[in-house]
């Protein structure tokens, strides 16, 4: 039977893929160290207590039906409070809408922007910006960006794209690396944006740049944050912020996401999203309202969550560097935000033990799963190269006292080959 276009030639998602084997694996009792999922184990990683008993409390109290279509207002003015007094960005509540975490609004942002044909830029690796942008018959602009920039676009990347295109989608701190931009390459493409707007005339479409900053609370050391229009206030008219608090508040299932813009384009996200009914449920905004209010208990939650996840950030980085140092074809870049640890397991053209050869990347991925039981996904899971070498380790579900036993196994197996 003959379906959609758009079903037809949709891709499957590799994670999903990679992930289902490691369930298997699971079930048939295998020692697995699954580092896929960019997910919390709430066991390790609950959401604040009082957010929860907020929640329960607001089920008590029957708030079960529809909410405001845009978001409930209360939510929306707490949400303006907390990014103006976290983030110092002021948008007032028509310029904010909720949904059911960051997915609806990245696609409500690709359907409100963009035509079919329409070019859109992003970097790879990245996170499903191929897909959204095959939803809406985009012209991929795709940057194959390196561990020389830490896996992030710079402007000299996009520039020679940006004339005639509708959309920049860019991600800081970013999923798949965990890295961030630095305050002069953010500045530097802001300033693409703003001349190439300024170069189009009144009847044509501008350049808008979603900013994806869904993990921007969680950096570590002396890295910091940055955001276009802190940065460059001219990038007010032009940027749609996607935000939630599935990262922060490791509240991935409790679904309450918002983007930030020009209230003409926030308007269309809306009318689009009505008609999905991708709206966060009433109950969670109702306590996400009253959680976002109180500082001192999101302070205290933060410097815990974060000490934590930073912590076995760290202790992999740690030992993957000493498995590098023994000569082995390990590497790491250095922790700098959300809960991904950047690593390279580069063992193509190896012969495992048994005489098979390793011969393209999804062979040493099964390697790896099979003689290390660890459990990572590819960078070409996020659109890079089938032979990048590169891979995302996700600390979510890590327990601490693992990771010692981990970089042991792992080391065996690379020991192994020749």
């Amino acid at each position: 039977m003959k379906l959609s276009h758009l079903s037809e030639t949709l891709i499957g998602s590799e994670i999903v893929k990679l992930g289902g084997e490691i369930r298997e694996k699971i079930r048939q009792g295998e020692r697995i160290y699954n580092f896929t999922v960019g997910d919390f184990d709430p066991s390790i990683f609950p959401i604040p207590k009082e957010l929860e008993d907020a929640i329960v409390e607001a089920y008590r109290r029957h708030f079960t039906n529809y909410p405001a279509a845009e978001g409930n207002i209360d939510l929306r003015e707490a949400i303006r409070s907390f990014i103006r007094d976290t983030e110092g960005l002021d948008y007032s509540t028509n310029e904010i809408l909720v949904a059911s975490g960051g997915r609806p609004l990245i696609y409500a942002v690709f359907r409100a922007i963009c035509d079919a044909g329409d070019k859109v830029i992003y970097a790879v690796p990245s996170w499903n910006n191929n897909h959204y942008t095959h939803f809406v018959g985009g012209e991929h602009i795709v940057i194959e960006t390196s561990a020389a920039t830490n896996f992030m676009p710079t402007a000299a990347d996009i520039q020679p794209f940006v004339q005639d295109a509708t959309l920049i989608s860019l991600c800081s701190p970013q999923n798949p690396t965990g890295t961030t931009f630095r305050k002069e390459e953010l500045e530097a493409i802001c300033d693409l944006v703003i001349a190439e707007n300024a170069r189009r005339g009144d009847g044509q479409k501008k350049l808008y740049v979603m900013y994806d900053q869904m993990y921007w609370h969680l950096t570590y050391g002396a890295i910091q944050h940055f955001d276009p229009v802190s940065l460059r206030p001219a990038m007010r008219d032009y940027t749609i912020y996607i935000d939630a608090i599935s990262k922060v508040f490791a509240a991935t299932g409790v679904r309450v996401g918002w983007s930030m813009g020009p209230a003409t384009v926030i308007s269309k996200m809306k009318a689009i999203l009505t008609h999905i009914g991708a709206w966060a449920p009433m109950a969670e905004q109702k306590a996400v309202a009253y959680y976002l209010g109180n500082r001192d208990g999101i302070n205290r939650y933060l410097a815990n969550f974060k000490k934590e996840v930073e912590e076995r950030l760290r202790l992999i980085y740690n030992g993957l560097t000493g498995l590098k140092n023994e000569g082995l074809a390990v590497d790491a870049i250095a922790p700098e935000a959300a809960i991904y640890l950047t690593i390279k397991i580069d063992l193509a053209g190896k012969q495992s033990p048994d005489g098979q050869t390793l011969q393209t990347q999804s062979d040493v991925t099964a390697y790896i799963l099979n003689h290390a039981g660890l459990a990572v996904v590819p960078f070409y899971a996020f659109g890079a190269g089938k032979n990048s070498p590169w891979y995302r380790l996700s600390v979510g579900t890590c327990k601490k006292e693992e990771i010692d036993e981990m970089i042991g196994k792992l080391r065996e197996a690379l020991v192994a080959l020749r």
